[in-house]
């Protein structure tokens, strides 16, 4: 997999799909399918230049696997930044996600790039 860092955006899923996120809650469930084995993830504040930790400590995620993200963010914060880096060192990002709005990210890989859908 070869491909610069890419910006995109989390696509929105209709009003009534959405579950029962609440205003204060932004940890959610990430989910692979890019056919790839991620290292690496970090959420940020999008206010934030600084990334922090990787969430992932010494685990990694398997192509068709699964992990509750549980972060610190600071009770109603809903706006992130997120990105993954693959056990290859090649990285994808998201800007300004409300997180508040998932309950589940799904990483999929398709046209050389890494796309994120939000559900």
């Amino acid at each position: 997999m070869h491909f610069s860092k890419t910006l995109l955006v989390v696509a929105a899923i209709s009003a009534g799909l959405l579950g029962s996120a609440s205003a204060s809650d932004a940890d959610f469930k990430l989910v692979n399918k890019t056919g790839y084995q991620i290292d690496n993830v970090y959420v940020g504040a999008h206010s934030s230049d600084s990334w922090g930790k990787d969430i992932m400590g010494k685990s990694s995620l398997g192509d068709d696997e699964a992990v509750n993200i549980t972060f610190p963010h600071g009770g109603s914060a809903c706006m992130f930044d997120i990105k993954v880096k693959y056990n290859d060192g090649d990285e994808a990002e998201w800007s300004n996600i409300n997180l508040c709005e998932y309950e589940k990210i799904s990483l999929y890989w398709k046209n050389k790039q890494t796309t994120a859908v939000g559900e």
